[in-house]
C-alpha cells in the first residue's frame, strides 16, 4: 500500500443556476405576465472523515474536485434543481490548510465530522420576482451567485494513543511486532522502516493503537537520514515509548540525540510523557542491563523499563505504564488495511 501524508488539491463550488426569463402566453388566461423561475444552488465542497483510511494516496491521483452547477430556472415559475454536495472523504486525523500553508482550515480528529469548506451558489431570480404593480412585465433576472475556488493542502497526521521513537534498528519494528498486529518489515540494516505504521495493541482486555515512525539519527531536523517529517505523526500521541538499543554504542547518548531531535522539532512533542525502553536486554546480562538503566536515569530518565522486543521479556510492564496514560477507552479510529505491503514513500515537503 503506498502512503502519502501530504497532497495538494484543487476545489470549485457549484455556481447558482440563473433565473428564467419567461411570460404566460395562454389562450384562456387573460394578462398572462411573468413567470420565469428562479434558478438552483450549486453544489457544496464537503470534506468529510471516515474510518478505514489511512493515507492520501487517491489524492496523487485526482486533484482536481468540482461540484456541479445549480439548474436553471424555467418558465410556469419552475425553480432549477439544486445539485448535490460533493463529498470528499479523507482519513481520521487529516488537516486542511489554505495554498499558502499557514492557515488551519479545518481539523478532523473523529470519524464521520463533516466540514463545509465552500458553498455553492445561490440561484439566481427569474423575471416573475421583479414583477411590481408598475412593472408588469420586466424581462430582468440574474445569473446565480458565481462558484468559490480555491486551492488547499492536505496534511495527514495519524491517530494513535502511544508513539515509538528512537535511532534506526533501536528495534521498534520487531518491538511493534511483538505487541500488536502491525506486520512491520524487520531487517538488520538501518532505515527498515520508511513510512509510518500503525498496530493495534489488545493488552488487559483494553486496546490502544500504536504508531511506529522511520528512525531518527543526530540532525534529523535539518534533513540527516529520512529527516523528522512523519513526527508530525506522533504529536497527537498520549504517551511516547523511547526504545533505546542496549547494544549500541553508547545508550545514553543515543537517548539524548532523539531528545535532541524532539526538541528541535517542536510542537511540544519534549513535553509528552515518556517512557524510556531499554530495549534487546536479551544480548545482555543482568548486571549490564542494571548498569546501563542506571546510566539512563542519571542522563535524566524518569522510568527505565528493561524489554526485550524479540523475547517479549519486560513488555507487559512497559504496557501496564502506557495504560496509566490513556482514558478507560481509546479514542483513536483506525482500521488495518487489507493490503500492508510497506512500499517506498511519497511525499511533498511542506517545508
Amino acid at each position: 500500500m503506498h502512503f502519502l501524508d501530504q497532497a495538494k488539491i484543487y476545489l470549485r463550488s457549484g455556481a447558482g443556476g440563473p433565473g428564467a426569463v419567461s411570460f404566460r402566453r395562454e389562450k384562456y388566461i387573460e394578462y398572462g405576465g411573468p413567470d420565469g423561475g428562479n434558478g438552483g444552488k450549486g453544489g457544496d465542497v464537503v470534506f468529510e472523515a471516515v474510518p478505514g483510511l489511512n493515507t492520501l494516496i487517491d489524492f496523487r491521483y485526482a486533484q482536481h474536485f468540482r461540484a456541479k452547477r445549480g439548474g436553471h430556472g424555467m418558465g410556469k415559475n419552475r425553480t432549477g434543481a439544486s445539485a448535490e454536495d460533493l463529498v470528499i472523504a479523507v482519513p481520521v486525523g487529516t488537516q486542511v490548510f489554505d495554498e499558502e500553508r499557514e492557515q488551519l482550515l479545518a481539523d478532523f480528529t473523529e470519524a464521520g465530522q463533516r466540514v463545509v469548506l465552500l458553498e455553492g451558489g445561490m440561484g439566481g431570480r427569474g423575471n416573475a420576482s421583479y414583477a411590481t404593480s408598475t412593472n408588469r412585465a420586466p424581462r430582468q433576472h440574474q445569473p446565480g451567485i458565481a462558484a468559490q475556488e480555491i486551492a488547499v493542502w492536505l496534511r495527514l497526521k495519524l491517530l494513535a494513543d502511544a508513539g515509538l521513537v528512537g535511532l534506526p534498528n533501536a528495534g521498534k519494528s520487531t518491538f511493534i511486532n511483538q505487541v500488536s498486529n502491525a506486520g512491520a518489515k524487520v531487517g538488520d540494516y538501518a532505515f527498515t522502516t520508511l513510512v509510518p505504521k500503525l498496530g493495534v495493541v489488545r493488552h488487559r482486555e483494553r486496546e490502544f493503537v500504536l504508531a511506529d515512525i522511520p528512525g531518527l539519527i543526530e540532525g534529523a531536523a535539518e534533513g540527516a537520514g529520512i529527516g523528522d517529517r512523519f513526527l508530525g505523526h506522533i504529536e497527537r500521541c498520549r504517551v511516547l515509548i523511547h526504545l533505546v538499543d542496549i547494544s549500541g554504542p553508547d545508550p545514553a547518548e543515543a537517548m539524548q540525540v532523539i531528545e535532541r531531535e524532539l526538541e528541535a522539532y517542536g510542537e511540544a512533542l519534549t513535553d509528552k510523557p515518556q517512557l524510556i525502553a531499554l530495549n534487546k536486554i536479551d544480548l545482555a546480562d543482568a548486571e549490564l542491563v542494571e548498569g546501563f538503566a542506571a546510566e539512563l536515569r542519571a542522563a535524566g530518565a524518569e522510568r527505565v523499563f528493561a524489554v526485550s522486543g524479540a523475547t517479549g521479556a519486560g513488555v507487559d510492564a512497559l504496557l501496564n505504564a502506557v495504560l496509566e496514560f490513556l482514558p478507560e477507552r481509546s479514542s483513536s479510529a483506525y482500521v488495518a488495511p487489507e493490503d500492508d505491503d510497506e512500499t517506498p514513500v511519497e511525499w511533498s515537503p511542506l517545508d
